[in-house]
């Protein structure tokens, strides 16, 4: 891990969105949170995302996040940024997030659309500029209209750029016009928000991705980022190709918390796979077509062998 991409963006660049281990009565596991972290630091992430959408973050309490950033901050130190996922639909809320991801020591915030009540675009200005008048932290914005029922524009975009506050943007809109427009307008640090488009959002201008399948592949995302960042679009390339089948397995069969939370018990790395409801473990049904998928990547988890 080359630790000029700490030193010189406020995000990392390769960054796993983390999921909250929980113990099997289902509460949050600090100890695990903090190993969990360690390991993905040391194989390669030089950013993490705690409480964001794979880490549950809609089912955990205030003060159970707050307690996940001050002990992952704690544990990886100055070696990754640690960005508190603090937004919510309610910009109060989001506010008061923002100044307790603050108190607990994270180094940025990673901001939602306010999801489900569909704002209007001056709505969703004016969410932004509160939580980043709220606190220090940096902001990056998260736009996901999959999740909260509305695009964040363009325009807005570029609009938002101008707040000395937000500096970058996870991207999972899958629009490459509308990224393009963002990346040639702002100075914004963008981020592949969906796993799969990393090589094409980098190739484009982006700086890294905001992974979840970087969980179970940490050491072949790192080159990836690595190799585009570089212009070696060629190795990139193959990389892309080889980590297809286990962006895959993990983001399309079913919830991403729930299948890197069974990829990483697998793997040895969790003791368990608890999630909290309304998310549920899989069916062995459910499970085939994940398996598939790694087995593809060479994966055989039936012989013990995982890369």
């Amino acid at each position: 891990m080359a630790d000029s991409h700490i030193r010189l963006l406020p995000f990392g660049t390769l960054v796993t969105a983390m999921v909250t281990p929980f113990t099997p009565d289902g509460a949050v596991d600090l100890d695990a949170a903090a190993s969990l972290a360690v390991r993905l630091v040391e194989d390669g992430c030089d950013g993490l995302v705690i409480s964001g959408t794979t880490g549950e973050t809609s089912t955990l309490e205030d003060q159970e996040k707050e307690d996940l950033f001050r002990v992952v901050k704690e544990a990886v130190g100055g070696r990754a940024k640690v960005i508190a996922g603090t937004g919510t639909n309610h910009t109060s809320h989001s506010v008061e997030m923002a100044r307790r991801a603050q108190q607990a020591g994270a180094d940025a915030q990673l901001v939602v659309t306010p999801y489900y009540n569909k704002p209007t675009q001056a709505g969703v200005l004016a969410h932004f500029d509160a939580v980043a008048e709220a606190s220090d932290l940096p902001i990056m914005i998260y736009d996901i209209p999959g999740r909260a029922g509305i695009p964040i524009s363009t325009e807005t975009m570029i609009r938002l750029a101008d707040n000395p506050k937000i500096l970058a943007l996870k991207d999972a809109k899958a629009d490459y016009a509308a990224i393009t427009r963002v990346l040639a307008n702002t100075a914004l640090d963008v981020y592949a928000g969906d796993d799969g488009l990393t090589l094409p959002w980098m190739a484009a201008g982006a700086v890294g991705v905001v992974s979840v399948s970087a969980h179970v592949a940490t050491a072949q995302f790192r080159a990836l980022v690595d190799a585009a960042a570089g212009g070696d679009f060629a190795t990139a390339r193959k990389i892309h190709f080889e980590l297809d089948p286990v962006v895959r397995a993990v983001m399309t069969h079913i919830p991403g918390a729930v299948s890197a939370k069974q990829i990483l018990r697998m793997q040895g790395i969790l003791s368990n796979s608890v999630v909290r409801l309304p998310l549920v473990e899989p069916t062995a049904v459910e499970m085939e077509p994940v398996l598939t998928d790694l087995a593809e990547a060479g994966w055989d988890f039936s012989a013990g062998t995982t890369r």
